[in-house]
């Protein structure tokens, strides 16, 4: 039997550079696991959108797909807005509905590449503070993973480790990197914008990185990133349908 298809399903920019790295990532983990079938769809701004994309795959025969939300946290579009979506898909698709990618060893890995690729180096850890800076959220439960992975991320031997948040949640960035400037132990300050693609939102976690000494990159089509959409997939297959799940749920 043939392996479920694969549906990277992105959040979406009027950014051309936020569609073109979600490319770049999942052709990244397309190659390193031939075999499925791989999609990418949006649920804003770009196409294709996830319901065009289903219509296809359905309509070309296929019967299996496992939806992976290229996001972070569990926030709104994990929980609401992706299921809604997937539970309109053509009956004739079994759809598995994917955890999303964070938390995860290797996000913090990555990370830790976009810091190294900006001019640190693990020799700077223990005097370099880390503003860990994400899009934000107003979900309770998207904020305490973002913290939590600060924590974890301190863990790993930098000097200090604080969350930011671009919008609906404080510290703003330009508040943490102030706060780091304060702290006698840290004698350079770094920004690691915690998200996965370029757009409005990452934009204005680099304004605020303006009083740092470094400003990593996004996280992108990173190698580490590319592994963890395989390990989603992989943990998906055996996983039980969207329509399963829901009918358990009503029983």
């Amino acid at each position: 039997m043939s392996a479920p298809a694969l549906l990277v399903i992105a959040h979406g920019s009027r950014d051309p550079r936020h569609a073109a790295t979600v490319q770049a990532l999942v052709a990244r983990a397309a190659a390193l696991r031939p075999g499925p079938r791989v999609e990418t769809a949006f649920l804003d701004f770009n196409l294709p959108s996830v319901s065009g994309v289903l219509d296809r795959l359905a309509a070309e025969g296929v019967r299996e797909v496992v939806a992976l939300p290229l996001l972070l946290t569990r926030a709104f579009h994990a929980k609401a807005d992706i299921p809604a979506v997937l539970r309109q898909a053509p009956p004739a698709l079994r759809i598995r509905q994917a955890d999303v990618l964070g938390p995860s060893p290797l996000l913090l890995a990555a990370v830790e590449r976009r810091l190294y690729e900006a001019g640190l180096t693990p020799g700077d850890k223990s005097t370099t503070g880390v503003v860990l800076a994400s899009a934000g959220s107003t979900d309770p439960e998207a904020i305490a993973v973002i913290a939590e992975t600060a924590r974890e991320l301190r863990n790993t031997g930098w000097c200090s480790v604080r969350p930011a948040f671009a919008s609906a949640s404080l510290p703003r960035t330009e508040d943490a990197v102030r706060a780091l400037r304060a702290d006698r132990g840290v004698r350079r300050v770094a920004v690691a914008p915690y998200v996965i693609a370029p757009g409005r939102l990452p934009d204005r976690i680099a304004a605020g990185a303006a009083g740092a000494d470094v400003l990593a990159d996004v996280l992108g089509p990173a190698p580490e990133l590319a592994r963890l959409l395989v390990r989603r997939y992989e943990q998906a297959a055996t996983a039980a349908t969207v329509r399963e799940r829901v009918a358990v749920a009503a029983g």
